[in-house]
């Protein structure tokens, strides 16, 4: 559902503009969640960490601003690539904010992750480009999001998590967006309604499993929304990456893989020679 709306909003900044496209986004999130918990609104608006949940809207928001408008410039599987360096970022955001341990493996990892991100961005050579960089730059705030939305886990409802999640991006960009909005068609209103429903339940999903599952047993499913981008942009956009993309998304792959192994298997196998 990630894959599918970042493949809607590429498409949908062709029609209606980057700005007009997060608007639906974030606009469309707080009025789903609005109408669905209307009933008990007033609890589901009190938050036992209301700083956090809005530190939590505000990074996912610059996120989303990053990765639409590189999206709107590069191709979706090369930013979703990049964008998936995030797994490691967490183990190293971990580590310094949530107390959590890494050894030199864990550090390799995201090392070795950061130069697949460089090879799919080459910097210095002709298919370099800025835009290219901002998914990075993205991958580091939806790191933060996700280690915010691990800390709050389930002693907050996902349907709090989820409604503060779309705040700050919605109040942000209605007020913004009267001055770019652009003509909407039947086709470009299709598409508003399909973005903001996968983009509503893509992050309850993910609030949801974040709260009832260990973040190191989910890291390695983020990897299969890089399949899924690439099936995205080659049928609608007739996308493909080229070699070295695909070796920059191998190696980013591997290294998540291998933090991910280690922190699942490697604990218990040095608990069992402990014992």
């Amino acid at each position: 559902m990630f894959t599918a709306m970042d493949a809607i909003a590429k498409q949908l900044t062709r029609e209606v503009g980057l700005i007009q496209t997060i608007w639906v986004r974030y606009t469309g999130q707080a009025l789903l969640v609005f109408l669905i918990v209307l009933p008990k609104l007033p609890d589901v608006a009190k938050s036992h960490y209301p700083k956090l949940q809005i530190l939590r809207s505000v990074v996912l928001m610059a996120a989303t601003c990053l990765f639409f408008l590189s999206i709107s410039k590069i191709g979706l599987a090369e930013a979703t690539a990049i964008m998936d360096i995030n797994p490691v970022l967490i183990t190293l955001g971990a580590f310094l904010f949530l107390g959590e341990k890494i050894g030199p493996r864990r550090i390799l990892g995201i090392i070795v992750s950061m130069v697949g991100a460089l090879i799919i961005i080459r910097p210095g050579t002709d298919v370099f480009t800025i835009y290219a960089v901002l998914p990075l730059i993205a991958a580091v705030c939806y790191t933060t999001y996700n280690l915010t939305t691990r800390f709050v886990g389930n002693r907050e409802s996902p349907w709090t998590s989820l409604l503060y999640s779309a705040l700050c991006g919605a109040v942000v960009f209605s007020c913004i967006v009267p001055f770019f909005w652009q003509p909407v068609s039947l086709f470009a209103a299709g598409l508003m309604v399909l973005l903001s429903l996968c983009g509503t339940f893509s992050q309850l999903m993910l609030i949801k499993a974040l709260a009832i599952g260990e973040a190191s047993l989910l890291a390695p499913f983020a990897y299969i929304g890089l399949i899924y981008a690439t099936i995205w942009g080659f049928i609608f956009f007739g996308e493909f990456p080229d070699e070295w993309s695909i070796v920059g998304a191998i190696i980013i792959a591997i290294s998540g893989f291998y933090v991910w192994y280690r922190d699942t298997f490697g604990s218990k196998s040095e608990a069992k020679r402990a014992k």
